[in-house]
């Protein structure tokens, strides 16, 4: 089964509104052609309205928040809704990313209120698992991936997972030059869609599309994409550059 592949930026806390629209002018001019891909840019909260405004005239470039909060509205400083995100005209949300587990605690309760309340709002889920090196090389690598992924997706239903991605983010390849073999991504990849097999069902699961994330490159782009379970890559130091970004995308797409 062909599965459009998708390639998103994770800028994680970088790029201010001027640096936002520079990128995009930038990105844009050297996006040749039309890759076979769907693109999507994670941009900080306060760089989102500059994002799209900046993309207003770019065709098939979406754009995505870092996270979101599972709550609608009310005293929770700092926080930002679902409702917020659709109001300046965010489509993708991403949830559950190892840092947001490591560093701010969040549960797979958490996450999974978060990927409930995005999908209320309509909003497309960007659902992000993985394992530490300790968990690997104690064996439960498989045992850490399906809790995640049965409790993030807990209530998520077969209609919600047309718009859902999973990226797959081994943690100890982000962010450390470290990439998963293009055999280690594979069959991890492979063992994820098994568990949405019987979540969901063979067609679903058949369907649905599976990002690596993890020190992604443009010289790693293309061996990582041939692998017959991965549809894409959630991108985050590479992607801080234009150039490298659109080598990624071109070197890990067809063109249509």
């Amino acid at each position: 089964m062909f599965r459009r592949p998708i390639f998103a930026a994770n800028w994680k806390m970088n790029k201010g509104p001027s640096d936002t629209q520079a990128f995009v002018k930038s990105f844009l001019s050297k996006l040749t052609g039309r890759p076979a891909c769907d693109i999507v840019i994670a941009a900080p909260f306060i760089s989102l309205p500059t994002l799209s405004e900046s993309l207003r005239d770019a065709r098939g470039v979406e754009m995505a928040a870092q996270n979101c909060s599972q709550f609608d509205d009310g005293a929770y400083t700092g926080e930002i809704s679902v409702k917020m995100l659709r109001e300046i005209l965010v489509r993708h949300v991403i949830i559950g990313h190892s840092e947001r587990r490591s560093i701010f605690g969040e549960t797979n309760a958490v996450i999974n209120a978060k990927m409930k309340k995005a999908r209320e709002a309509g909003l497309k889920l960007i659902f992000c698992i993985g394992e530490t090196l300790e968990e690997r090389n104690a064996g439960i690598l498989e045992n850490v991936l399906r809790t995640q992924i049965t409790e993030g997706l807990a209530g998520i239903t077969a209609e919600d997972m047309d718009d859902t991605v999973i990226a797959y983010e081994p943690v100890w390849a982000i962010g450390t030059g470290v990439t998963a073999t293009a055999a280690q991504a594979q069959e991890a990849h492979a063992f994820v869609r098994s568990v949405v097999t019987e979540l969901y069902g063979s067609e679903i699961a058949q369907k649905l599309r599976i990002q690596y994330g993890g020190s992604v490159k443009p010289n790693n782009a293309a061996e990582l994409m041939a692998c017959p379970d991965i549809d894409g890559a959630l991108i985050g130091g590479a992607s801080l550059e234009a150039q490298s970004f659109v080598d990624i995308i071109v070197n890990g797409c067809p063109a249509d």
